[in-house]
């Protein structure tokens, strides 16, 4: 019987995604998040069965949930860091400040 292989492309996908929406607020947990949880089940069907599964597409797989759990800490940490923000300074200073920002980006090109 031939072995299954697990595919950790939708998981790194995924993470990736989540990384890139970093900056949006930490709104990439949402996707790191999603990619943690697929690469758990994907892991979990596979200790069940070990025999059925390759023993390098296992590896790749751990190593893609290690992928998407460092992108969900980072996103966890600026999503608490944005939150914070507008909870000390508020939400009309922070758009201020962002507006004078973009006026001076605009001044220097």
């Amino acid at each position: 019987m031939e072995q299954q292989k697990l595919n950790p492309t939708i998981v790194y996908v995924l993470a990736i995604l989540g990384l890139l929406c970093c900056c949006i607020g930490g709104l990439g947990f949402i996707f790191a998040g999603i990619a943690l949880i697929i690469a758990i089940n994907k892991l979990k069907e596979a200790k069940l069965n070990p025999e059925n599964y390759d023993a390098n597409s296992i590896k790749a797989m751990d190593t893609a949930k290690i992928v998407a759990l460092v992108i969900l800490i980072i996103n966890l940490l600026y999503l608490i860091k944005t939150i914070y923000t507008i909870s000390t300074v508020g939400w009309d200073e922070l758009m201020q400040k962002i507006q004078e920002i973009m006026e001076q980006i605009q001044q220097n090109q």
